[in-house]
């Protein structure tokens, strides 16, 4: 735990090497933002500086401190966005990243946190309500983040099954004529999902858990009739369902279940985009109680920083 006294906080020296980064550099991203000088004497950090400067230096080492105490492995995108937080405490001795910052914690990956103050609020709209609206941008965090609450929702034994469906619009829904059984005729549809699975339980646990049926892939065109009760339920690229499909996957809802529903109303792929079940969806059911609705932004977005520049410049030209 960070303790801190004038501009010198105490940290320990595994802490230190966290918080500095590989290289120093996200010390050196610090350095630059603030302007200020981190100089590492032993037992800690000595800002030098600005006096405002130095406050707000120190907060985001403070931030990032605190983050290491949570079991969080820091990344560049954890430095990138605290800089660029305009809600952190600037207080010495203490700091309070995002107003409602959550954290998940379960198996392999350990504790996995919203990186920006738009991800924190989409956490909090997950463990609030039962069906939870989630648009954004590619990159922006949306289905990582529905992942992860799933799959500590299904370790922790709050939920039976994992059910992931999205729409197969290239195929039309037909998908018969592919090769393979059902996971593998929608498996190239999935692989965004798969890639989040396999990075948060490990590829011998998730083997594991499909095969026990504990987590399940469909496409939308096998949901019909169902009934899905104890189950997270996943529709990713919801963007691209109609609106007869969105209503069938909304109302397979079960006793015991929660579902999330990611898109990008930017990126509808049917033929009539009026026809988006989720764009009419979220219009339709805005007050109904028990559903909540995230929105993440260019500034959410956790890959490379260029993404973000990227998408506020298509944003731009589709305002213009």
């Amino acid at each position: 735990m960070a303790a801190v006294k004038d501009d010198f906080i105490s940290l320990a020296d595994p802490c230190v090497l966290a918080v500095v980064g590989p290289a120093e550099r996200y010390l050196a991203m610090i350095e630059g933002a603030f302007k200020v000088l981190v100089e590492m004497p032993g037992g800690g950090l000595i800002v030098s500086g600005d006096a405002r400067a130095r406050q707000k230096a120190k907060a985001v080492i403070i931030a990032l401190a605190d983050m290491y105490d949570q079991g969080i492995d820091i990344s560049e995108v954890d430095v990138r966005g605290l800089i660029n937080q305009p809600t952190a405490v600037e207080t010495a001795g203490q700091s309070v990243p995002f107003d409602q910052r959550n954290t998940i914690v379960m198996g392999r990956r350990g504790a996995i946190a919203a990186k920006t103050a738009g991800q924190a609020a989409y956490l909090h709209e997950l463990a609030n309500n039962d069906l939870v609206f989630a648009l954004g941008p590619a990159g922006s965090g949306k289905t990582f983040l529905a992942v992860a609450h799933g799959v500590s929702l299904l370790l922790k034994g709050a939920v039976d099954k994992l059910i992931i469906t999205r729409p197969a619009v290239e195929a039309g829904e037909r998908l018969g004529f592919l090769p393979g059984d059902l996971n593998e005729k929608i498996d190239p549809y999935l692989t965004p999902i798969w890639g989040a699975l396999d990075d948060i339980l490990g590829a011998q646990a998730l083997a594991k858990r499909r095969e026990s049926r504990e987590i399940e892939v469909a496409p939308l065109a096998y949901m019909r009739g169902r009934t899905l009760s104890y189950a997270y339920v996943i529709i990713d690229e919801a963007q691209n369902t109609t609106r007869m499909q969105m209503k069938m996957i909304l109302t397979r809802l079960g006793e015991g279940s929660k579902m999330v529903v990611t898109g990008d109303p930017s990126q509808i792929d049917l033929p009539n985009r009026g026809d988006s079940g989720l764009v009419h969806a979220v219009h339709l059911l805005d007050k109904v109680k028990g559903v909540g609705k995230a929105e993440l932004h260019a500034e959410d977005i956790v890959r490379h920083e260029l993404v973000a520049r990227i998408v506020r410049a298509y944003d731009n030209e589709f305002k213009s």
